[in-house]
């Protein structure tokens, strides 16, 4: 048994401490067989000897994190207390910042995964990052797209998404066929805006430096020097698939994003990106990052609604594999 006592110092106590202590109780739930309690900024712990350093280190960590990135999440806790924690806090260029944005915005991978998508994109041409919504897949492969672009290893980026309803009708929209996409299109722009200031994105976008474009017009062309974002991959048929990776020149980047639990096409019809993964799992020079719920950096209740849809959709599985067999045992004894 030993007791420790250390001090929170160089952070802001309130983002450390949470709402009505809301996360350092969160970080107690990992220890539960030490003993732990605060006073001020100070924080004392006791227990097993090998626990208490491994709290310790824990702590460090998370201060380490916050001087860095100055907010913490619920889910940031989480993936600093796995093995890899150190991984997100480690020295590396530029203090992790991908790109400055607007108004002293730093943009930084913050999570581990997305700290592996910045590595599989500074080393391979092609990375397809698949996961749920709000672990920063598009956010992260646009802010690259800007770096790429903003230190001239490319000459323009083109942002192309499948244009499937997802629930809507496009055709009721009013205006023309760019009127009509535009709105579809815009959590491109907004990831953009963050980046690059307002005038400068408009004279990108009119000089086509920055191209913004449904999968559509992908067709028949040779993209070079550019830095691609196929967004929203999942309701990417097959032959759209085939069609886009086929476009890759010989000095691009081509990024591919999608969340497998939204996919808007017929039931009929398999999605693209999921035979892509499929059968390019494998091959060399192409690498698959795969984010989850610990990338999750929206609002903590997202974390919450995406697992509360997965448990539901696995329940909905096992009753349909369930009703399948019973339906074959009847058919069976008839």
């Amino acid at each position: 048994m030993i007791e420790k006592k250390v001090e929170i110092k160089g952070v802001n106590p309130a983002e450390f401490f949470g709402v009505n202590n809301d996360k350092f109780k969160h970080i107690k739930s990992f220890f539960p067989n030490l003993k732990i309690s605060s006073r001020g900024n100070h924080i004392s712990f006791s227990g097993d000897v090998e626990m208490v350093g491994v709290f310790e280190d824990k702590l460090k960590l998370i201060v380490q994190y916050l001087k860095k990135f100055n907010s913490i999440s619920e889910n940031n806790i989480d993936n600093l207390m796995e093995e890899e924690g150190k991984a997100i806090v480690a020295d590396d260029h530029g203090n992790g910042i991908i790109v400055h944005g607007n108004e002293g915005l730093k943009v930084r991978a913050r999570t581990l995964n997305q700290q592996k998508l910045v590595k599989a994109v500074n080393t391979s041409d092609m990375v397809f990052a698949v996961g749920p919504a709000g672990t920063g897949k598009t956010y992260t492969a646009v802010a690259l797209a800007v770096r790429a672009l903003k230190e001239k290893e490319v000459k323009r980026i083109i942002l192309t998404r499948p244009a499937v309803e997802a629930g809507e009708n496009l055709g009721f929209l009013p205006g023309d066929l760019k009127e009509k996409l535009d709105p579809y299109m815009m959590p491109l722009y907004d990831a953009l805006r963050d980046m690059i200031p307002a005038e400068r994105l408009k004279e990108m976008l009119e000089f086509g430096v920055i191209e913004i474009a449904p999968l559509a017009f992908m067709r028949g062309r040779t993209l070079d020097k550019a830095f691609v974002i196929l967004d929203e991959a999942q309701n990417a048929t097959k032959m759209q698939m085939k069609m886009f990776l086929t476009r890759m020149g010989m000095t691009a980047k081509f990024v591919v994003t999608g969340d497998m639990s939204q996919i808007d096409l017929p039931r009929s019809q398999q999605s693209g990106l999921s035979f892509a993964l499929d059968i390019l799992k494998d091959t060399d020079g192409i690498e698959v990052i795969r984010l989850n719920q610990n990338d999750v950096i929206r609002h903590p209740l997202v974390k919450k609604i995406i697992d509360a849809f997965d448990k539901a959709d696995e329940i909905e599985k096992k009753e349909r594999i369930t009703k399948k067999e019973n339906d074959e045992r009847s058919a069976r004894k008839k």
